[in-house]
């Protein structure tokens, strides 16, 4: 059943449950007066890797750190190189610049906007250490190339599944395929918190104990006795218990987005204008947004706010065109694939609880401004 097969009271009554169950569970926490790294973010990080079908999760307080440490906990450190993709967020490449490694650019798949894994062998240097591939807006990245790459070269792996919580590679979930999968619970994520939050899925239990230092200072006895320098970066009690509950929903909810997929791409086949992302070949996204390319981005999307229909540009500016990173030394043209999609990508409404009717008046609303833009 989709989103748009529910009833509208139906949807209501879900979330009113949902609601109901958070407070309930937010209020148990306030009583019991233990707030960070209690028995809700224990429950919580086995859950989630048990969810996920690994060995262990640690939880932080954002995506950002969530990278940021797992990068060190791997080894990553100053002189070394990660490779990862030009589109996505700033704090992919900001994790690596803050362990002293400098960011390595390889262009794009057309496809689906991911890492093209093709292209990795011939950016690998003596300094390499690891890749670091990108599941761009919920859609699953070449993993299987990627950890071949990876293995060949003893290079570490470290996936950004921010965007991605529930997607398939092969059967597998995401995070799940690499030496540490990095989460974001931001509470526009499909799994979102109420606050700031990160996970980071792993397999190795020393690598696990590590993070759990290095997120408290550097020690596991919270802040004493530091056997190597750390940062502060606790995810709380209530963001935990907030996820515990919301988990047990994510898969329905990535379903109806997956559903809501469909219907944008039977609504948007006729109009030669618009070009569309396609997941690879035995992978299951989860839609964290659904953009199309479109010549004249910025005229279409003018058009559709003066209509009502809100949409985002993710992202505007590549990241070796940044000029926070301008000390790279890359310049425009260097992967043309990733600027050419910066240029034209629209990211159109997408939620669980769209209905067909609206997608109806979105994608009327883009025919009809593409006949005069």
């Amino acid at each position: 059943m989709s989103s748009n097969d529910i009833p509208i009271l139906d949807l209501k009554n879900q979330y009113r449950a949902i609601k109901n169950s958070v407070e309930e569970a937010v209020l148990k926490v306030l009583a019991s007066g233990q707030y960070v790294l209690g028995p809700e973010v224990d429950a919580f990080e086995r859950e989630f890797a048990f969810y996920l079908k690994c060995k262990d999760s640690v939880s932080v307080n954002s995506g950002t750190d969530a990278l940021r440490l797992a990068l060190k906990a791997v080894g990553v450190g100053p002189g070394d190189e990660v490779i990862t993709t030009p589109l996505t967020f700033i704090a992919t490449a900001e994790a690596i610049l803050a362990n002293g490694a400098k960011p390595v650019f390889v262009d794009i798949n057309e496809s689906d906007g991911n890492l093209d894994a093709g292209l990795l062998d011939e950016k690998i240097t003596k300094k390499t250490k690891a890749i670091l591939p990108v599941h761009l807006y919920g859609f699953a990245c070449d993993m299987g190339r990627v950890n071949e790459v990876a293995s060949a070269h003893k290079l570490k792996v470290i996936e950004d599944c921010a965007q991605a919580v529930g997607a398939y590679w092969k059967g597998r979930r995401v995070g799940a395929l690499s030496d540490a999968g990095c989460f974001s619970f931001y509470p526009t994520k499909n799994l979102g918190a109420y606050g700031d939050g990160g996970a980071i899925a792993l397999h190795d239990e020393k690598i696990a104990a590590r993070l759990k230092a290095l997120r408290t200072h550097g020690s596991v006895i919270r802040g004493y006795y530091d056997d190597e320098l750390g940062i502060n970066s606790r995810l709380d009690e209530i963001q935990a218990t907030v996820l515990r509950v919301k988990l047990l929903y994510i898969d329905r909810w990535n379903g109806m987005r997956r559903k809501l997929a469909v219907a944008y791409h039977e609504l948007l086949s006729g109009v030669s204008q618009v070009k569309r992302f396609q997941p690879m070949n035995e992978t299951v996204p989860v839609y964290y947004l659904f953009c199309i390319r479109v010549d004249k981005r910025d005229l279409l999307q003018e058009r559709l706010a003066e209509q009502g229909v809100s949409t985002m540009v993710h992202y505007p500016v590549p990241l070796h065109l940044c000029g926070v990173l301008k000390s790279l030394g890359y310049k425009e043209g260097d992967f043309p694939i990733a600027e050419e999609h910066c240029r034209t990508v629209l990211a159109l409404p997408m939620y669980p609880e769209l209905t067909f009717q609206d997608q109806e008046i979105i994608v009327s609303e883009i025919r009809a401004a593409l006949k005069v833009v």
